[in-house]
């Protein structure tokens, strides 16, 4: 099963923290991949869920790829990794059902498990069975390691 922390959260919602590069590698640290937010404004990489907060270079996202769920947040963000062969597993979403990963994962809303090999997101919302996934995002995934 892949664990992926939900924008640096282990143990439940810590905003003030949320998508922090520092809050990111250390959760990575802890064994986990990371869903974070990515923004692109006038060539420049910035991290933030509403709005892009905290500058980080193509190097930083190249170096963690392995381990990393990139939600573009915007277009220009989208198009970028979209243009380029990075080996990054990025993605867009708003309030879609599910989306498919440049990896090929079905990343599903909650509410709508189970699906067959797909990423739960949150699915402790929804109480999702989570039995048919390949992986679980989570603010508190945690609480799924084994």
């Amino acid at each position: 099963m892949i664990l992926i922390s939900h924008r640096g959260n282990t143990s439940g919602q810590l905003k003030s923290w949320e998508n922090k590069p520092v809050y990111i590698d250390k959760t990575i640290s802890e064994g986990f991949d990371v869903e974070i937010d990515i923004w692109m404004i006038k060539d420049l990489f910035y991290l933030g869920h509403d709005e892009p907060q905290y500058e980080i270079s193509i190097s930083w996202i190249n170096d963690r790829s392995n381990v990393l769920w990139v939600h573009c947040k915007n277009i220009e963000a989208l198009e970028f990794f979209n243009k380029f062969n990075y080996n990054i597993n990025y993605f867009w979403h708003q309030k879609d059902i599910v989306t498919l990963t440049s990896k090929k994962y079905i990343w599903a809303y909650p509410g709508k498990q189970p699906i067959k090999n797909s990423i739960a997101v949150m699915p402790e919302i929804m109480n999702d069975d989570v039995s048919k996934c390949v992986g679980i995002c989570s603010d508190f995934i945690k609480e799924y390691k084994l």
